[in-house]
């Protein structure tokens, strides 16, 4: 039973916040869903994968965000529901076409599901995606719980339909991974089939008809406004007795604004803004005028302060706002009940005594930074790579596990800027730099972004050498299938795709297949890529460790212990291969049992041979 698909109509589910989304897509009728993983939007494209068959809709996993994203629009443009989900920075990816989507608008609806990191928890920045609603003039929904989750993503389809624009649902990591209670309704069986029916001058944005479409755009941003006005996404709470202080919030604050108020010991009002673009102009004023003083409070970006300031402007509103432009609230990172309740103890002139106690003393955890996995192939492959070059050439870095090469004892990372950019900046870096480059990318971030850059390499005779770290799998964000997989969603068939031929394709004309666990022979070839001309690639290919195979009991074979009567304390298994099943204890070094993948590679490193196989 998967609880996403088989809830029944009237029940309460606990689910994710992005499970909810799944639910609420599949509940509106949706007939395509399609992604590229990553967190925290990972779970929305997982479970409708699970369940696509027995669903009766169509999903895949894209090549990247982009295609993701023209997917949804080709159906969406023939009428038919589709919904499209991604990470922040995957809107950067698809910005290209959304953009002049939101021009010629859907016949079917079309919902984006962006999910922004505040405080970076897996991702390279912390982008706030409100902003491509206000740049593409589309429609934006703001959930702050799961329900609203399932909730909105319905509304956000009729909204797409009634608009005949995108719509975009912005969760944050906190709402896609809060777990809640939601009841569910019926699943409805959606179009999955519909006609195409050709409008020239609507859908193919010469520039004669995106100057046209631009003004329709316009017009249905007024709409659009009219509805945010009406919607009642769009309320007012009150928090005590009611009084003549307020706050506008959205999203996961209005969840730190309700607690920290009831920390605080204040009335206050709350106009709560699940449908903030286009700003409700009018209800905004209202509640300016019937407030004294009010506080913005928002994570990241100073987007509905700007915007409740300028209304306040505009219509010569006396009202005190208060917010990040006064320093009451950071404008980095995510909010916390804390954060909040401090924020608003300023805001409202709390006594210093007061508002001391009333913020939560959160107890400081242990730093633990990421590391690779016990067993995990890239490990092996770092540790070849450094011993090749002695540590003697640039790293350009890229997105997803093999990043985290970045810390000791590899330090494999010294440029990093987005996906699929490691290719093409290290056609930069050999341009201008006497050492060697060596580019590290992954499996599935090599088809997502990764090709056009060594199409460039190889075009433009640039010298590096790129590592593809092959593991069978986008591992970070969940272990969901790549274009070189053979297994898919559910609903449908694979075909795959190899990447030797993608890069032979390319025109490489030096390209090797190693295995990363085999460290003498990965270290001989990269030696050798080094010396060759132009672009040279290695595929370093191995499974993922969480992954691997094992024996019919479920055990990993091939465990290994450190003999301690052969140790000779050199600490070459910790201080240059990181392996987290190994520790170092009053100079004495062990490995744990129950960590262990079996990968064998720290026998390899060991240079005394007192890592053996366990008995």
């Amino acid at each position: 039973m998967d609880r996403v698909l088989d809830a029944k109509p009237g029940t309460k589910v606990l689910l994710l916040g992005n499970e909810a989304i799944a639910r609420g897509a599949l509940e509106a009728g949706v007939g395509i869903a399609t992604t590229y993983p990553g967190t925290p939007a990972s779970e929305i494209g997982d479970a409708l994968a699970r369940v696509a068959k027995d669903a009766g809709i169509y999903f895949e996993y894209s090549t990247n965000e982009m295609v993701a994203t023209e997917m949804a629009i080709g159906a969406a443009a023939s009428g038919v529901r589709a919904l499209v989900s991604m990470k922040h920075v995957g809107v950067n990816v698809a910005a290209d076409a959304l953009m002049t989507f939101a021009y010629t608008g859907t016949r079917g609806g079309f919902v984006l599901v962006t999910a922004d990191d505040p405080s970076c928890h897996s991702s390279q920045n912390e982008q706030d995606n409100r902003y491509y609603a206000l740049l593409g003039g589309i429609p934006l929904l703001e959930p702050s719980s799961p329900q609203e989750c399932y909730e909105m993503t319905k509304e956000a389809f009729e909204l797409s339909e009634r608009l005949e624009l995108p719509v975009i649902l912005r969760t944050t990591t906190r709402i896609s991974h809060v777990r809640g209670p939601v009841v569910v309704g019926r699943i409805v069986q959606g179009l999955k089939k519909k006609e195409f029916i050709k409008d020239p001058k609507r859908f193919v944005t010469v520039p004669a008809v995106a100057r046209a479409r631009h003004l329709v755009l316009l017009e249905r941003l007024r709409e659009a406004e009219r509805l945010s006005e009406e919607s009642h996404l769009n309320k007012v709470r009150r928090i005590g007795t009611g009084a003549r202080i307020g706050v506008i919030t959205s999203s996961a604050a209005f969840n730190y604004v309700a607690d920290a108020a009831k920390t605080l010991g204040v009335s206050v009002d709350v106009l709560k803004l699940g449908f903030p673009h286009p700003l409700p102009n009018r209800l905004v004023i209202d509640f300016l005028k019937n407030h004294d003083r009010v506080a913005v409070v928002e994570e990241l970006e100073p987007i509905l302060e700007t915007s409740v300031r300028a209304v306040a402007q505009h219509e010569s509103i006396g009202t005190k706002i208060v917010g990040k432009a006064d320093g009451i609230l950071p404008r980095a990172y995510e909010f916390d009940q804390a954060i909040v309740a401090s924020g608003l103890a300023r805001a409202f002139g709390l006594r210093g005594d007061e508002a001391k106690e009333a913020v939560i003393d959160l107890q400081s955890l242990p730093v633990r930074p990421p590391v690779l996995c016990a067993g995990c192939p890239h490990s092996a492959a770092y540790f070849a790579v450094n011993k090749a070059t002695n540590r003697k050439a640039i790293f350009a870095s890229d997105i997803g596990c093999y990043t985290l090469g970045v810390a000791p004892p590899y330090n494999t990372a010294d440029l990093l800027v987005c996906m699929g950019s490691s290719v093409g900046t290290a056609g930069g870096l050999a341009k201008v730099n006497e050492q060697p480059v060596i580019a590290f990318i992954g499996d599935s971030t090599f088809f997502h972004a990764g090709i056009p850059g060594l199409i460039n390499g190889v075009h433009n005779g640039h010298k590096f050498l790129l590592m593809i770290l092959d593991n069978r799998t986008t591992a970070m964000t969940g272990h969901q299938p790549h274009p070189a997989s053979d297994t898919g969603p559910s609903c449908c068939d694979v075909t795959p795709v190899s990447i030797e031929e993608v890069v032979k394709g390319c025109g490489v004309r030096w390209l090797r297949v190693v295995d990363p666990y085999d460290i003498k022979t990965t270290t001989e070839t990269v030696k050798e890529a080094l010396r060759q001309e132009g672009v040279s690639v290695i595929i370093a290919r191995r499974e993922c460790a969480l992954i691997a195979k094992r024996d019919e009991k479920g055990a990993i074979l091939k465990k290994h212990e450190i003999d301690q009567e052969d140790c000779k304390k050199c600490r070459t298994c910790v201080d240059k291969f990181q392996c987290p099943a190994i520790s170092s204890m009053d100079k004495v070094q062990t490995i744990d049992e129950a960590l262990c993948a079996g990968c064998g590679v720290c026998a390899q490193v060991c240079p005394h041979k007192a890592i053996k196989e366990t008995r």
